[in-house]
């Protein structure tokens, strides 16, 4: 993931240019590194290491959205639905 493409992702999900700490940024930014490493592994297929780094991405995001969703529910609905995360 390129810097421009992380200041992007900040500035559309975050309430300042400068919040990279919130939730729904964090969550912004591990889908982004989430899709960059399941196309990763889509040819490398016995890429263990990465794996492991996936699977721990997707646990973290996990953690994010139930935070989000236990403390404010319109921005989890917000999130899911600008992210296509669920179905």
């Amino acid at each position: 993931m390129t810097k421009a493409n992380k200041i992007e992702i900040i500035t559309k999900f975050g309430a300042t240019p400068k919040d990279t700490g919130s939730a729904s940024v964090q969550v912004a930014l591990l889908t982004a590194r989430i899709k960059q490493i399941s196309e990763h592994m889509g040819g490398h297929r016995k890429d263990y290491a990465t794996q492991k780094g996936l699977l721990r991405m997707v646990s973290a995001r996990r953690g994010h959205l139930a935070y989000l969703k236990k403390h404010d529910a319109d921005q989890y609905a917000k999130i899911l639905k600008q992210l296509d995360l669920r179905k």
